[in-house]
């Protein structure tokens, strides 16, 4: 996932799928290293 924070890219092992009001899935974290609020939508599929 990116964080928009440290401007680059974080591997993250704790992330909860989660739902949109548009039906679509999402992933939601939190950055290991600085501790703001990941969200990246996840495929139709």
């Amino acid at each position: 996932m990116y964080c928009v924070k440290c401007r680059a890219k974080q591997t993250v092992s704790d992330f909860k799928e989660v739902v949109t009001k548009n039906g679509r899935k999402a992933a939601k974290s939190v950055c290991p290293k600085c501790g703001t609020g990941m969200y990246k939508i996840m495929g139709k599929a």
